[in-house]
């Protein structure tokens, strides 16, 4: 179901049925990482988290990192925070 590479490949799973009556496989949610905090980025209009994790870790498919350090389930939302704290890079 994940790559290997993923936190969420040796997470746990199981199945219930939906409003519809629906089989679905659910995912328990992977524990966060612990990042040391880099500093702080002010965003300006336009950009987006991919080009923040490129820039700062190297790594554009990266930006689930600044999201997380940010306390955002989801990158969209902190496209209007003024600021988002940057991890320092992995290894």
């Amino acid at each position: 179901m994940f790559d290997p590479d993923s936190r969420y490949f040796q997470v746990t799973t199981y199945s219930m049925k939906d409003h519809r009556g629906r089989t679905v496989t659910v995912v328990v949610s992977a524990p966060a990482p612990v990042q040391a905090l880099a500093g702080y980025h002010i965003l300006k209009e336009g950009q987006h988290l991919d080009h923040l994790a490129f820039k700062y870790l190297d790594d554009g498919d990266a930006f689930w990192r600044i999201a997380e350090m940010n306390d955002a389930m989801q990158a969209e939302w902190l496209t209007e925070a003024r600021e988002v704290a940057i991890p320092k890079k992995a290894g």
